[in-house]
């Protein structure tokens, strides 16, 4: 890949977590990389000066991808500093266990803003704006096929965003653009830590037959083939990462 004119890849929520080591890896690709965050700027500037010492292209751009004027801002940005978007990963979300009938209507209007709203937004941006030949990966959950007790509300957000993947990849024929779904599982992540006790967090490990959580670099790498012209044939898939479990 050219670094004169490398393509471009816009990863949400990318400031920590699993969508910084996304576009860490994706910068050493010889991508572009565009850091949208929604709130954590100190973080998000801190990985585009990472990245730029390590002589990758990056710069971070602030947007609610609930909020659709946003979004539009985030492509109308990114266009104006690095080219049209090759490669969308649409990893924001927002994750909240408790039981469905303990969802206030902010909780649930909170998760499906994020997680759906801000998918859809995404993607209807990216129908006219994403390069032809492009790749979108969207982010679902192992949990839509464990029915896990408290994760109603989150899993009825990421069913939803492996529904418009299917319908989406077909929508775009023409383009030669694939859209696909990663599903994690557990990953060791501040996310899924957040509110586990010890023993939760054990728990989980080992209830894949690879007795481990999964590590952030372990959707990376899964990202990084999606994008690939190795998976040029794989379109309209949701690919479950996590070591078996489900």
């Amino acid at each position: 890949m050219s670094t004169a004119n490398p393509k471009v890849a816009l990863i949400t929520g990318a400031s920590r977590g699993i969508g910084a080591v996304i576009a860490q890896q994706l910068a050493k690709e010889g991508f572009a990389v565009v850091i949208n965050y929604a709130n954590s700027a100190s973080e998000a500037t801190a990985l585009v000066t990472e990245l730029r010492e390590a002589g990758h292209q990056a710069i971070a751009v602030q947007a609610n991808v609930a909020n659709a004027n946003d979004v539009a801002r985030l492509f109308d940005e990114t266009e104006q500093q690095l080219g049209k978007v090759d490669v969308l990963i649409n990893n924001a979300g927002v994750l909240k266990v408790l039981p469905l009938a303990q969802h206030s209507d902010e909780d649930f209007e909170q998760t499906f803003n994020i997680n759906t709203r801000g998918t859809f937004n995404t993607l209807r941006e990216a129908a006219t704006r994403l390069n032809s030949g492009g790749r979108i990966v969207n982010f679902s959950s192992s949990t839509v096929g464990m029915n896990l007790p408290g994760y109603a509300v989150y899993i009825a957000s990421k069913a939803a965003v492996e529904s418009l993947t299917h319908v989406f990849a077909k929508e775009l024929r023409g383009r030669q653009i694939t859209v696909n779904a990663v599903a994690p599982g557990p990953v060791a992540t501040e996310l899924f830590m957040h509110g586990k006790t010890e023993e939760q967090i054990e728990a989980f490990s080992k209830m894949p037959p690879l007795e481990r959580l999964g590590q952030p670099q372990d959707i990376a790498n899964i990202v990084s083939f999606l994008v690939s012209p190795a998976a040029a044939w794989v379109n309209g898939q949701v690919l479950r990462g996590n070591g078996g479990l489900v």
